[in-house]
């Protein structure tokens, strides 16, 4: 593989997307601030490049040591063989496949890849198994070289999936605490019930009265808050860093699969090498579709990336029209409450990669999305979204439709989010094979199958005796009707375990401030 890289020993420095920071960073450095200074993103000085041989050599490879493999093409501030135990330490038994994420195909050209066989059966898991080990790594190097005198609060907010996957991360990890924001009507009752009952020492959860949105920049806020930095780091020794998708340490895992999913489509026969892939992917923060960019930048036969929205469609709007709006835009509440999103943090990367890396035109657009709730990119730089991506979004009777058809014709069963990701590939696909990313179980979203399976419209109520049932009663009962198809362990146990949080916030960022300083001093 080859190291594009630059600095001492070969190393991939960060830059940050808005030319706010001083100085490049190292990737250690990159992962433990998580948010750049000024409020921009980390990326890469240079994305290495692999040829098609060296991609499809990854399938002879067990995951974590693929993983390992394309961390090392990054040139990490850090030993080769620490790479490897940390990546043997972050896909073993904690995945119920030894494959990880494995592939499954509907039909010669459909192909499923499944990245929820972790903890917390969500997507979120292949890259929150993996940035705790590489966090407490990289942030004991730093304390070894006398650059860290301090500990961590990692604050998240999230729309269902990635705090549970935080949580179970992070959760006893020493010199670091973690607090995640939820909001408090807007996740399902699975997704709370992993949260509220999270297990360890360093954890805290709190409801937030409003939307995702709310907390995502209450706790962007927070970050940008020097105030509030000196505070903490005055009074508990303690400094803010992220386990969002804002963090670049999030999504390097991401990456990894998209480029061992190609390897391994070669390798069990469904393409030829060097044959194109489309990808379509269930999107509101726009990270996971990124890091398909990246993997085809990298030299992966990629052809199109398909942005797949729900009813929330500010990112098909954005890519087919090139302005981005959300100043009169209502947030809807969908059966894919992971992607019931506005303000998509990972769009600025995308932007900073399509405009050749022009951080005056990034820090413009973001500012006109801070003050005026929208900015519209230049003609050339929406021709080059243009070039790499297509998007459709999906109404939320369709996507409760999707479920019911894909299960009756193929016989497998797929969550809200992976449905809106299936008809849009229907809709959009040209003549090349379409890998589809599924991004959770369908037992975190029980309410919302049941729908599907019993033809009631989005948002229905339930009948009587289907609504007082839990949600680990609920799935029971769909897997009952659907050929007793299995439920993670994790899943089917969280009404035995007690409720540990039950605080609920306002999300502005003084009330978030405020919960996180009661949290630091208890």
């Amino acid at each position: 593989m080859t190291n594009a890289s630059s600095g001492e020993a070969g190393q991939n420095l960060y830059v940050d997307t808005r030319g706010c920071c001083e100085a490049p960073v190292p990737f250690t450095e990159a992962v433990v601030n998580g948010l750049a200074q000024g409020g921009g993103l980390y990326v890469p000085e240079r994305i290495p490049t692999l040829t098609l041989e060296e991609i499809t050599a990854l399938a002879k490879l067990p995951y974590a040591q693929r993983a390992a493999a394309i961390y090392k093409a990054f040139a990490i501030d850090l030993p080769d063989d620490e790479i490897d135990r940390l990546m043997a330490r972050s896909y073993g038994d904690n995945f119920d496949d030894d494959a990880i994420c494995p592939i499954t195909s509907l039909d010669d050209d459909t192909h499923v890849l499944e990245l929820w066989h972790g903890p917390t059966s969500a997507f979120k898991d292949m890259a929150l198994q993996c940035l705790p080990q590489f966090f407490s790594a990289s942030a004991s190097a730093l304390r070894e070289s006398g650059q860290l005198d301090h500990e961590f609060l990692i604050l998240v907010a999230t729309s269902g999936d990635t705090g549970k996957a935080a949580l179970e991360g992070f959760k006893n990890a020493e010199g670091v605490r973690i607090g995640v924001l939820f909001p408090d009507t807007g996740v399902s009752d699975i997704q709370r019930k992993q949260m509220v009952t999270t297990t360890g020492d360093n954890v805290q959860v709190w409801g937030v009265r409003g939307n995702f949105d709310d907390c995502q920049t209450g706790v962007k806020k927070a970050f940008s808050d020097d105030a509030f930095a000196q505070k903490l780091l005055r009074e508990h020794s303690v400094a803010l860093s992220s386990a969002n998708s804002i963090n670049w340490g999030r999504l390097m895992p991401q990456i990894v699969y998209y480029v061992s999913s190609y390897a391994e489509l070669v390798a069990q026969g469904k393409v030829e090498a060097g044959a194109p892939v489309d990808v379509c992917v269930p999107t509101g923060n726009f990270g996971n579709i990124l890091a398909a960019w990246y993997a085809k930048a990298m030299g992966v036969p990629f052809g199109t990336l398909m942005c797949a929205s729900n009813e929330n469609r500010v990112l098909a709007d954005f890519i087919n029209t090139g302005t981005y709006d959300i100043s009169d835009r209502d947030f809807v509440t969908t059966p894919s409450p992971s992607m019931d999103i506005l303000v998509s943090s990972n769009l600025e990367r995308q932007l900073f990669e399509l405009t050749g890396r022009d951080t005056q035109a990034i820090a413009g657009w973001m500012r006109d999305l801070s003050e005026s709730r929208r900015f519209r990119v230049d003609a050339d730089t929406f021709a080059k979204v243009r070039a790499d991506f297509v998007a459709d979004s999906v109404g939320n009777d369709e996507c409760l439709a999707v479920i019911r058809e894909v299960l009756d014709e193929h016989g497998y069963l797929l969550d809200p989010h992976t449905a809106v990701a299936y008809r849009v590939a229907q809709n959009v696909r040209g003549e090349n094979p379409v890998l589809i990313a599924s991004t959770a179980h369908w037992a975190k979203f029980g309410d919302n199958v049941y729908r599907a399976l019993h033809d009631l419209p989005a948002g229905a109520p339930l009948p009587a005796d289907v609504a007082a049932l839990t949600g680990c009663q609920l799935n029971e009962l769909i897997s009952r009707e659907t050929g007793g198809r299995a439920i993670p362990a994790g899943l089917s146990s969280l009404d035995e375990m007690p409720v540990r949080f039950a605080e609920v916030i306002d999300g502005d960022v003084a009330s978030i401030e405020s919960a996180a300083e009661d949290f630091l001093s208890r």
